[in-house]
């Protein structure tokens, strides 16, 4: 367990230089930060993993933490190198969204309900049904997703795919398991920093300071926490 404090203490000095640095300007620098808090959130989760025996989730977990990191750094150049705005932008978009692919295939697999394999329709549809309505909103939220509009839909339906998946294994378990409530509580967080983030890529005064702060604070607790649930998994 100290071992998974350390790393969570350096995250947070990380992350909070990160912060310090984006709202100054996006630089290679900032980047770099925010790789670096990134490779402790993929080092807590390996360590978790060796701890706890080696959960088969964390087979899927991991490899998706790891897609975050290259996510991120995509993402980021966008800033750095402007002109190539449309390739960085779709290359994170799709490192996250087969992260979510991961998470969710790993919670339904691992910590499922094998003969219950049609309940798992519910959060499928309400992930769908998510997705659309992110494209239905586009207009009443003045966003302009322009040749990102498909790309949008398609992350988006992931992205609350997963947050639903971990709810339902939640309230099917009580909301006794602490791994899967921090799952929950992870896949929430990440809907939440990707919602604001979606306003800073496709709306209008949405790059303020508290913008920028907490879209990097939901994001990396959403991390760091899917992250440490992996040391709770027997």
């Amino acid at each position: 367990m100290v071992v998974c404090i350390v790393l969570l203490a350096l995250g947070a000095i990380c992350l909070t230089l990160f912060i310090l640095e984006k709202i100054k300007k996006y630089s290679v620098r900032a980047t770099i930060i925010k790789s670096v808090t990134s490779l402790l959130f993929i080092s807590l989760a390996a360590y978790s993993f060796y701890k706890n025996g080696g959960h088969p989730f964390g087979a899927f977990a991991i490899p998706a933490l790891a897609l975050g990191l290259m996510g991120d750094i995509w993402l980021d150049f966008k800033y750095v190198y402007p002109n190539d705005t449309r390739i960085f932008t779709f290359a994170g978009f799709i490192c996250f969204a087969i992260g979510h692919i991961l998470y969710i295939t790993g919670i339904m697999v691992t910590l499922g309900y094998p003969q219950e394999w049609f309940s798992y329709l519910i959060p499928l549809a309400l992930g769908l049904l998510s997705g659309v309505l992110i494209l239905v909103l586009e207009k009443p939220l003045k966003y302009k997703y322009g040749e990102y509009k498909l790309i949008c839909f398609l992350y988006g339906t992931l992205l609350f795919t997963t947050m639903f998946t971990t709810l339902y294994f939640a309230i099917r378990s009580g909301f006794q398991l602490v791994p899967i409530n921090m799952l929950f509580a992870g896949a929430l967080l990440f809907a939440v920093s990707d919602l604001i983030l979606c306003g800073t890529y496709f709306g209008e005064g949405h790059e303020e300071p508290f913008d920028i702060a907490s879209n990097a604070i939901t994001y990396y607790a959403a991390q760091f926490l899917i992250a440490f649930s992996l040391f709770f998994l027997a």
